[in-house]
């Protein structure tokens, strides 16, 4: 294969995980996105709701731990293959579901095929880095928030109009076809992976526990806002409900669009500076949130937050991606594994601790998380790569 072909191909292979990014976004696996479609069965009133994304971030987090495993001995392309198509199809079980517990093991199911998705997803973008040397981690999560944006904006309306089941059937429809075209057009790793481990094992390097703890640490922050920004608006600063809703607009929207700014600044700056520059802006948006005596003023810190943390999670994915000694999939399926538990365990630790005390002092604390963050950027030195031989 000569240079020009291989750089085709990879730049094929990037925007089919682009693709793959954008529905697996629109699909409602995680956080309150699948909330909607549960209500609308009878019977989950009698169970309690929040049950469901316990058993989806279960099932997610089962499969985070052993796809790097499945990586090193198939490969990205193989392993966000079988997530894939299978991910796609998840959501419509879950609706034709007749029974609670079927409801449930199919949620668990299709929690566990969204996870692998995602660390295949991101093993994958590695592998692209590599073969195009430059980032585009970046603006594959910008895609995956694309995705969840229209889905979300779009899923409730569709659901209270034509029904949850119609709702899934096309979700699943039109996610089964882009991820079914899409996934021709993957790439592959250079080199066959560690297919003689045939063992599931930890590795060994410590480095890459370290850059899963700057994933956790971030994205415990992320969740904080995600979940509560709103409610402290309205809790603490007096914001009636229109307003107080903006503050999750406000973190989210600026947040994904920074995404696909975020590859440029880094191909031009580094990871490392990216990062730290990145990690200054938020910690200062989630301080001056924390301290703000007006809602305005803490919808655009909020705001200020999402520019600074939008970024920050595809570059310690990358570094992750990059350790010395193991796979792509290895060394993300840590980083995936540590970061989202923020996202799971985030929301119902801070709603206690609000309960005892306010949300101010709380986004106070999320800023020092950032700062320990910054103060950790140097081991994302792993992102910044050279160009990968062509096969």
């Amino acid at each position: 294969m000569n240079a020009s072909t291989a750089m085709q191909t990879a730049i094929r292979g990037r925007w089919a995980v682009a693709a793959i990014s954008l529905a697996t976004g629109c699909l409602p696996g995680r956080g309150p996105q699948h909330r909607p479609v549960c209500r609308t069965r009878r019977h989950s009133t009698k169970y309690p709701l929040g049950q469901f994304p316990l058993l989806c971030g279960a099932g997610a987090g089962a499969a985070m731990t052993w796809c790097g495993h499945l990586i090193s001995r198939h490969g990205s392309r193989t392993v966000l293959r079988w997530f894939g198509l299978c991910g796609s199809l998840g959501l419509l079980v879950v609706a034709l579901a007749p029974n609670v517990p079927l409801a449930a093991i199919a949620m668990f199911i299709f929690g566990g095929s969204i996870g692998g998705m995602d660390v295949a997803m991101n093993a994958n973008a590695v592998v692209v880095e590599r073969r195009l040397s430059r980032a585009i981690m970046s603006s594959s999560h910008g895609f995956w928030s694309l995705g969840g944006f229209a889905g979300g904006g779009l899923g409730g309306f569709a659901i209270q109009t034509y029904g949850h089941l119609a709702h899934a059937a096309v979700v699943t429809v039109l996610a089964f076809a882009v991820i079914a075209v899409a996934v021709g057009y993957l790439i592959g790793e250079n080199r066959p992976q560690a297919a003689t481990h045939h063992k599931f094992t930890l590795p060994a390097n410590p480095l890459v526990y370290l850059v899963g703890l700057m994933a956790l640490l971030t994205m415990v922050s992320e969740g904080a806002v995600l979940d509560w920004a709103a409610l402290y608006l309205r809790q603490e600063l007096g914001a009636d409900l229109a307003i107080a809703g903006l503050a999750y607009a406000a973190f989210s929207g600026v947040m994904a669009i920074m995404r696909f700014f975020g590859d440029g600044v880094r191909n031009r700056f580094g990871a490392v500076a990216t990062l730290r520059g990145s990690a200054v802006v938020a910690a200062a948006g989630m301080l001056i949130a924390g301290l703000s005596p007006s809602p305005w003023l803490a919808i655009a810190a909020f705001a200020l937050c999402g520019f600074g943390i939008a970024n920050m999670v595809p570059i310690i994915f990358s570094a992750g991606g990059n350790q010395e000694g193991m796979s792509s999939g290895t060394g993300m399926s840590v980083v995936t594994t540590m970061g989202y538990s923020g996202i799971l365990v985030a929301p119902s630790a801070i709603g206690f601790v609000a309960e005892h005390s306010s949300f101010g002092p709380i986004f106070v604390a999320m800023s020092g998380l950032l700062i320990v963050v910054l103060s950790m950027a140097g081991l994302a030195h792993r992102a910044e790569f050279a160009a990968a031989p062509a096969e």
